[in-house]
């Protein structure tokens, strides 16, 4: 029979190769211990199919080239699945799922939620959603109450924190779901396009220092893609043969102050490192050169209805265009499992393109 040191020695190497590097049969199995990620639905992996809202992907074809709808809003994988595999981790599972507890939670868990936004309002006409605000909170029970249980001491909840990655993919809803929305939200004739951003920024600052001061350190910022590009936004502009540009100016603003912002947190927050992701970049190309990334259809969705596919998003039960990963667009938001894939090999790699200071793949293990 094992004494009590001996037991309290398996389950201390247990821990460490659940939230460190363990090489087994000469394989690295993970460069990070987790990865927690926040935003809305270009992340959101089932959360919303949880709350009552109209901003849900859990029927088909959503999920039709994962093999059943998860929620994700998408024909496959989102970005930081792709990401979480190029780390070594497992998918990371939604906080809101009710299996998403004990040991299944120490390589990390995802909060984003569908139709959320920096701004407490926004995506408010969709129903439920987990604003930024509020998946903070739901991170801060995970760090006072769940992780506790799994560690030896508060020290070790920290030092595996400070370790982890954090993926924050927010601020698409606040434009989309509410400033560009005057019929619904108040903010485009209270806010400029450059003082809208602005705001952003400050609401923004402060969440992130939350997150901080509840134990992370390593933290990437995902900019806005080219959201002037997208189904939904060319439905709405009449005549229009190309992007709409007053959109993107709009996105620009923000990302330029999102740059800004990442630099003076590194340099204000002690310990911290924060990495800016330019989906911009890679997106707005893309879109303007589709061949070059194995594209043939640029401007209209795969799944939906309406002069550019997806005006009103993917329906239920709707058969989606058969050559999917010739697509750019899967609805009337969101990209393809094809997209994501191109986004997460740019950042989550050694030699990563799209992200700054450094990548993702050499963030994870510092």
């Amino acid at each position: 029979m094992e004494s009590k040191g001996e037991c309290a020695s398996t389950f201390l190497v247990f821990i460490v190769c659940l939230v460190s590097v363990c090489v087994v049969g000469g394989q690295r199995s993970a460069l990070t211990p987790a990865m927690f990620t926040f935003g809305d639905s270009l992340i959101d992996d089932g959360n919303n199919n949880l709350i009552p809202t109209i901003a849900k992907a859990n029927y088909f074809p959503y999920g039709i080239d994962f093999g059943f709808p998860t929620g994700r809003f998408c024909n496959g994988l989102t970005v930081v699945d792709y990401g979480a595999k190029l780390l070594g981790l497992p998918l990371v599972p939604p906080y809101l799922s009710p299996t998403s507890k004990g040991a299944k939670i120490l390589q990390g868990l995802n909060y984003a939620s569908a139709a959320a936004g920096i701004i407490d309002e926004t995506g408010r006409h969709y129903g439920a959603r987990i604003s930024f605000n509020g998946q903070i909170s739901l991170f801060k029970k995970t760090v006072m109450v769940d992780l506790p249980l799994l560690f030896q001491n508060q020290q070790a909840v920290s030092e595996y924190l400070a370790r982890s990655v954090f993926v924050i993919t927010i601020g698409s809803n606040d434009y989309i779901n509410n400033y560009l929305l005057p019929n619904l939200y108040t903010t485009s004739r209270i806010y400029s396009g450059e003082a809208f951003a602005q705001l952003l920024i400050n609401i923004l600052s402060q969440q992130l220092t939350q997150l901080y001061r509840l134990g992370a350190r390593k933290m990437v910022l995902v900019g806005i893609g080219a959201l002037g590009c997208i189904p939904s936004q060319l439905s709405m502009a009449s005549g229009n043969n190309g992007c709409v540009e007053r959109v993107n100016n709009l996105v620009t603003a923000f990302n330029d102050r999102l740059v800004q912002m990442s630099n003076t947190l590194n340099a204000t927050l002690p310990g911290s490192f924060f990495v800016y992701q330019n989906i911009y970049g890679v997106f707005s190309d893309m879109i303007n050169n589709p061949s070059n990334y194995g594209f043939s259809v640029a401007n209209k969705a795969c799944c939906g209805n309406g002069r550019y596919g997806g005006d009103l998003s993917c329906l239920p039960m709707q058969p989606p265009c058969p050559n999917r990963n010739q697509y750019i667009f899967w609805d009337s938001f969101h990209p393809t499992q094809a997209v994501n894939a191109i986004i997460a090999e740019r950042c989550y790699t050694e030699g990563a393109t799209d992200c700054y200071p450094i990548s993702i793949y050499q963030l994870a293990q510092i």
